[in-house]
């Protein structure tokens, strides 16, 4: 594992000139179009880097993106790689080692959710507090390398209280509507029956999604500051009788890019 991030590592320095990036961006279910606000973009498609999976998800483009936003130099995942992909969550989260490899601290990540939090509407953007893990697999399961992280790394502060109340700042200052909330992650590809959107509210979730929790683990198991953002893409529960699809949810996202932009924007030159 170490012998794959460190080729993977030094296949990316070579193909940037060595121009490292500070923080890295996993965008997720339709928000690939962020990348349109980095600058000097270098485009490095998923199949072209040793060791890296290929997204097969619709909407997720599948490029590694390295360029200037903020008067930073960042990375950016135009395309994430999930557990119901059939990939392992050592594959899921390699991408983060590799980041972590090049020297990034801080990590944002976003992703499409289902909103269960009566209080939602579809296309509000939560900024994501703490989550609650269902996934079956921990990715940190296995041989621990000392190199990586600690064997049992604390996860108090999974999502950086400092980035959270800088995203609060920002859309004060600027007129945005964010809601907080806690994320729940599970495997998919199913979207949740009604029964299991109600169980995931009562032990202390407002949004669910697929994706987004192992990433985090392995960024906080290498010591990296997280923020993270859900769109609401859809609203589920006992009392909810539409019938979610994944265009829908692509739709969704999209509309509320004006918003996860401003927001990504501002918290990248500010932190």
């Amino acid at each position: 594992m170490l012998q794959q991030i460190n080729q993977t590592a030094d296949f990316l320095r070579s193909r940037v000139n060595g121009k490292m990036p500070e923080l890295a961006i996993i965008l997720g279910t339709g928000l690939g179009p962020v990348v349109d606000y980095i600058d000097e973009k270098q485009y490095i498609p998923y199949a072209e880097i040793p060791n890296f999976p290929i997204s097969t998800v619709e909407g997720h483009s599948g490029n590694l993106i390295f360029g200037t936003m903020g008067g930073k130099r960042v990375m950016a995942m135009q395309g994430r790689f999930h557990y119901y992909e059939g990939y392992d969550m050592k594959q899921v989260t390699f991408p983060v080692r590799v980041m972590r490899a090049l020297g990034v601290k801080t990590l944002f990540v976003s992703n499409a959710a289902g909103g269960m939090n009566k209080e939602f509407h579809v296309g509000d953007v939560m900024i994501i507090t703490d989550h609650i893990n269902l996934f079956p697999e921990n990715p940190l399961r296995g041989h621990n390398y000392k190199e990586l992280g600690d064997r049992f790394p604390a996860m108090t502060e999974p999502y950086s209280k400092k980035f959270i109340a800088l995203a609060d700042k920002i859309s004060e200052e600027k007129g945005l509507h964010l809601v907080h909330g806690v994320y729940v992650g599970t495997t998919g590809p199913t979207f949740e029956t009604p029964a299991e959107y109600e169980y995931f509210r009562i032990i202390g979730g407002d949004a669910v999604g697929m994706s987004t929790v192992p990433e985090v683990i392995v960024a906080k198991h290498g010591g990296m500051d997280v923020f993270g953002i859900s769109v609401i893409t859809d609203l589920g529960g006992k009392d909810i009788t539409d019938v979610p699809s994944h265009e829908e949810v692509q739709q969704a996202a999209i509309k509320a890019q004006p918003t996860t932009v401003a927001i990504i924007k501002e918290m990248v030159a500010r932190v």
